[in-house]
């Protein structure tokens, strides 16, 4: 599962408080508070703001099933910590930082230090002058030593309660502590709340109220430092009592005081309601000195245990960066496993609605070469499930470019309302709908000079309300650093994956070297001296009809025949072709071809180039085609099944061939262009030396275009939209699409003609393909050990009329029919077509009746 390594650090969202019992739960932080509930906020039980602490095993119940679980969130480390990624002198990101910790510095004395709150009772012990004066120091001291060893910040808050209790006697405690969030915004919380006489610990910190600075009784003591002893809380202006009124409680005295440390900085507020003895149960002074005196020395100590939670929390969080940094180099092999492991884990710790990570193009300075995107509710899918369908469209990339140019963050509150991008304000309702906060990184590569991707995250979910949020600079941290991960993981894989590729291009290529060498200069000179004395013309070696055949051609007969399709082409002439490079390039690439395949080899090839050039003259497409378009179309005709194996790409890839690593689809129509590409590059063949660059940068694109549509699957995608623009006469010769279209269509035309040549030869032709069909059916059993298709199972050759039948109804008839529809001179093609499919279906009637088997 997708982050797996949270399992063992999720921990049980804390039951609902019962609401039984109303005193125990007050909310007495409206007691601190003059305003409308807004001012303060309570929030709910089940949330623990700024509680760092893992609950130990002990407290922690086994969910029920479908029981939600909270995993670690990226809120629990937002305080202000030392950052996680710092710029060194040189102005690279590192994760060592100079700064010095701050330490509580070792005093000679506390007492009368600024650790006591207000004006004139700094004494602690001072102020006593008698007996009793020094039996309450001396128990004030025992108290301190009492909780001088605590560590534990909200037990250490439930000692020092039980001890005010004995100092001052009130019916109900409550302590708040100072909170910073990572952009130093102050704000208080309780650690303890209404805590009673006799409360337990568990009893008193199940609730967490989060306060204002500088708002209410509470807020105003932290703010100022001074304390307050209100004799009537009624008649103070900043109590609020509306709590009061819902939950019966009458609250009357009130003594709040600060809690500072060793700096005289402000730490926490304790707050004590109700003296339960004295004169109209108001707190006296001497109440206020015994309260002050105990919390100067209680502020050092709870520094201290606040220091310690902090240097828990950041060991932490370093836990969480080690945990990332294993979880995202266990995998190197898969760019998508890396990324789907990485997107992940981000949405589970920033609790964001979506996140999408841009992988740069290196060949572009303004694109991406892809692009990986994670929804929250994708979470919980196996990691090996099929990826969800996104809607691309919907992926703003131009945040990830800003960010990719820029080489810096990008943090946006709220994409509706910023100015700085253009695109926010020409589509304002598209990006409301989708994007509100955004979050955004450069992800660099090891040495951190250049940028090699983006992540990019959108809509901080508020894990309480599940309303939208901004990400703050916690977030940012976090982020910036998980990228630097990201980026060592990416970039591993990448080049893993570079040189997996060029260890199989280098087997492959080793591998048809050792198999094919370029034509012999011998045969070369023999065949040029030929060619220039007698090579026959169109009409004696018949190329020109569409019912041609090679059977009665000899191999030499072959090579010359495709010097004169060159050359009635004008392809000698117009490119200025030396007939030395010519008639090397044309016996390299027969020579290219693997003599023992049945079908698809050198004859293979050249029929399919005849059936292009007949095409062109007989079909009179030359004059609506260029002359690169020609060219094109020919050489990529002759080359298209270069060192075919006599298996196709489904076996190639289930036999895990050193192919199959090289591309993902199409494999071996891309492996006949690259072999195409080697022999036109390699000396002797260089038939395409006179174009110019541009021409020869658009003759190998139409080259490679053309032989990837002879494989069936793309021409299955591609042909509906040529045959409906053709049907409702919308193709623009002029529109460069449209015409790539034509090419692709002729393409396997040309490929699948034989199922148009007069009976005997289509019949003599089948007969060769399921040879090699067959022979690809008898690997599959000897070496993959499975059952072959009908296709290619010699078992099943009853069945290949019927097979034929199909084959011509689903790929050829209409392929035919419309290039038939858009010159007459093609139809030929159609009639040969029609003609074959009603001897296939006799025999498959005949074989249905047992009167033949397949093709005898």
């Amino acid at each position: 599962m997708v982050n797996a390594w949270f399992a063992e650090r999720v921990h049980s969202i804390q039951p609902s408080a019962s609401k039984e019992n109303p005193p125990q739960q007050r909310a007495h932080q409206s007691s601190a508070d003059s305003t409308a509930p807004s001012a303060s906020t309570i929030l709910p039980p089940t949330v623990s703001l700024l509680d760092s602490r893992c609950p130990s095993p002990a407290t922690v119940s086994s969910p029920a099933p479908g029981t939600p679980t909270r995993k670690i969130s990226a809120s629990e480390f937002d305080r202000p910590l030392r950052p996680i990624v710092v710029k060194d002198s040189e102005g690279s990101l590192t994760f060592l930082s100079d700064a010095d910790r701050d330490t509580v510095p070792l005093r000679g004395s506390v007492m009368g230090e600024g650790g006591v709150s207000g004006g004139g009772n700094g004494g602690g012990c001072a102020g006593t002058g008698s007996g009793s004066g020094g039996d309450r120091c001396a128990r004030l001291l025992e108290l301190v030593k009492d909780v001088s060893s605590h560590l534990d910040v909200t037990a250490l808050c439930h000692k020092i309660f039980l001890h005010i209790n004995e100092l001052i006697a009130a019916d109900r405690y409550s302590l708040f502590l100072v909170g910073e969030d990572s952009c130093n915004r102050k704000f208080l919380v309780s650690r303890l709340f209404d805590v009673a006489e006799g409360s337990t610990l568990e009893e008193s910190s199940s609730s967490c109220i989060r306060l204002e600075w500088n708002k209410g009784i509470v807020g105003h003591v932290a703010a100022t430092g001074q304390p307050l002893n209100i004799r009537n809380a009624y008649e103070d202006p900043r109590f609020n009592a509306e709590v009061d009124l819902i939950t019966g409680y009458k609250t009357q005295s009130i003594l709040c005081l600060p809690i500072k440390n060793h700096r005289d900085e402000v730490v926490g507020v304790a707050q004590a309601i109700n003296k339960k003895c004295g004169e109209d149960g108001a707190f006296t002074d001497q109440d206020e000195k015994d309260f002050s005196a105990y919390l100067a020395f209680s502020g050092i100590v709870l520094h201290n245990a606040q220091l310690y939670e902090t240097s828990q929390l950041e060991n932490r969080r370093n836990q969480v960066l080690l945990d990332l940094a294993s979880l995202i180099f266990e995998e190197q092999q898969c760019l998508e496993v890396l990324l789907r492991k990485f997107a992940g884990t981000i949405l589970s710790f920033m609790q964001a609605q979506a996140c999408t990570v841009f992988i740069t193009d290196e060949d572009s300075m303004n694109s991406f070469s892809s692009v990986f995107h994670m929804e929250n509710e994708e979470l919980g899918e196996v990691l090996d499930a099929p990826k969800r369908d996104c809607d691309v469209s919907q992926i703003n990339y131009m945040y990830g470019q800003y960010v990719k140019n820029t080489m810096q963050p990008l943090n946006i509150a709220d994409v509706t309302k910023d100015q700085r991008f253009p695109w926010t304000s020409e589509n304002p309702d598209h990006t409301s709908n989708q994007i509100k906060s955004l979050l955004c990184t450069p992800i660099r590569n090891g040495k951190k000079d250049k940028v090699i991707g983006v992540c990019q995250l959108v809509n901080k979910m508020d894990e309480a309300s599940g309303s939208v949020r901004a990400f703050n600079r916690n977030d940012e941290q976090f982020l910036e650093a998980f990228a630097i991960f990201c980026g060592l993981g990416i970039q591993n894989t990448q080049m893993y994956e570079t040189v997996e590729r060029a260890m199989a291009k280098q087997e492959v290529t080793l591998e048809v070297l050792s198999y094919h060498a370029s034509a012999a200069e011998e045969e070369s000179r023999e065949l040029q001296v030929t060619a220039v004395t007698t090579v026959p013309s169109a009409q004696s070696l018949g190329i020109l009809d569409f019912s041609f055949s090679d059977f009665d051609l000899s191999d030499t007969e072959t090579t010359l025949a495709t010097i004169r399709m060159f050359v009635d082409l004008n392809l000698v002439q117009n490119f200025q072709m030396k007939y030395t490079s010519l008639c090397q390039w044309v016996l390299s690439v027969k020579k290219n071809y693997r003599k023992h395949v049945a079908y698809h080899n050198w004859r293979h090839a050249f029929n399919t180039a005849q059936s292009m050039f007949a095409l062109l003259k007989s079909g009179r497409l030359q004059n609506n085609l260029s002359d690169l378009e020609v060219l094109a179309l020919m050489i990529a005709t002759l080359s298209h099944d270069l060192d075919h194996r006599g298996v196709n790409n489904s076996y190639i890839q289930r036999s895990d061939h050193p192919l199959a690593q090289l591309y993902c689809h199409s494999t071996m129509e891309h492996h006949h262009f690259d072999h195409c590409l080697m022999i036109l590059n390699s000396p002797g063949n260089q038939i395409l030396s006179s174009l110019s660059l541009d021409e020869y940068k658009a003759t190998l694109k139409m080259i490679e275009r053309a032989i990837l549509a002879t494989d069936l699957a793309l021409y299955m995608k591609r042909r509906g939209e040529f045959f409906e623009l053709t049907k409702n006469s919308q193709f623009v010769w002029e529109d460069e699409h449209h015409r790539d279209l034509l090419r692709s269509m002729l393409m396997t035309a040309c490929d699948i003609s034989a199922i148009t040549k007069p009976w005997p030869v289509q019949k003599r032709i089948a007969e060769l393909v399921a040879t090699e069909f067959f022979e690809q059916g008898d690997k599959e059993r000897r070496e993959l050990n499975i059952e072959p298709s009908d296709l290619m199972n010699r078992e099943k050759r009853d069945k290949i009329p019927s097979m034929q039948v199909s084959f011509i109804d689903a790929i050829c008839t209409q392929l035919y029919e419309t290039l038939a529809g858009m010159s007459e001179y093609c139809s030929p093609l159609l009639e040969g077509c029609q003609t074959n499919r009603q001897h296939w279906k006799r025999l498959a009637e005949e074989c249905e009746k047992g009167l033949v088997n397949g093709l005898v």
